[in-house]
């Protein structure tokens, strides 16, 4: 394949995303960039030819990954999300006093068990294998995150308008149609009013690509052969 040459360096009054269009991890950080209007650029890696100059910035190749003018590099989805945060103060996306930052944490860490049955039930039920006792785990723990939503009597996950958690969790949400999970909403109102809501959201808006244009990047992705530009 055609390996693009190394970007140039990033301007002065900007920060650069490396990214995937269409991974969850990275879409955490667009949702940052976007909801605090900071002025950034974004190189698109191909994650099944990872070029030589991207692992120079982070040997690991995982996106998202973040240039600083000054070339710092900073990478894992959470820490890239508060790095921007705290760095760009306008729009603050994470609360001022300890606790409050620490109950976001606290939701995360407990939302970081529960991604990895969006790809679970959706690869299992593609092997043809029994995904019934993963699919009430899922609907246990979401039924937990609604209950969350119904004790706090708030709108969103850290009070009445958005927030960071809202955005660190949303991408999987965006995706329930996408791995056929939409109807485990059924049974958990509040979330559901919670998924609505943040369909509102103007950086969810900006960030979201259309469900065809996922599945059939998707389909690529399950055969082994993932076409990341698709719909370019």
């Amino acid at each position: 394949s055609l390996r693009s040459p190394a970007p140039g360096p990033v301007p002065k009054d900007s920060i650069r995303l490396y990214s995937m269009r269409f991974c969850p991890f990275a879409q955490r950080a667009r949702l940052v960039l976007n909801a605090k209007g900071i002025k950034h650029d974004i190189v698109n890696i191909n994650l099944k030819d990872k070029p030589d100059w991207f692992l120079e910035r982070n040997p690991l190749g995982f996106v998202p990954t973040l240039e600083t003018s000054a070339g710092e590099v900073i990478y894992e989805s959470p820490i890239t999300c508060e790095y921007l945060d705290e760095a760009y103060p306008e729009n603050k996306l994470l609360p001022s006093s300890p606790f409050g930052k620490a109950q976001q944490k606290m939701m995360l860490e407990n939302f970081a068990k529960i991604t990895p049955y969006f790809y679970k039930i959706p690869m299992g039920r593609n092997k043809g294998e029994d995904v019934s006792g993963l699919e009430c785990e899922l609907k246990e723990k979401l039924a937990k995150l609604n209950e969350d939503l119904v004790n706090k009597k708030t709108k969103f996950f850290g009070g009445d308008s958005v927030t960071m958690i809202d955005y660190m969790m949303w991408p999987w949400f965006e995706r329930l149609e996408l791995f056929e999970l939409k109807h485990f909403l059924n049974g958990t109102p509040e979330l559901s009013k919670w998924t609505e809501r943040m369909l509102e959201d103007p950086a969810v808006k900006a960030t979201m690509h259309s469900v065809d244009t996922c599945k059939a990047f998707y389909k690529t992705y399950i055969e082994g052969k993932p076409n990341y530009d698709y719909g370019l």
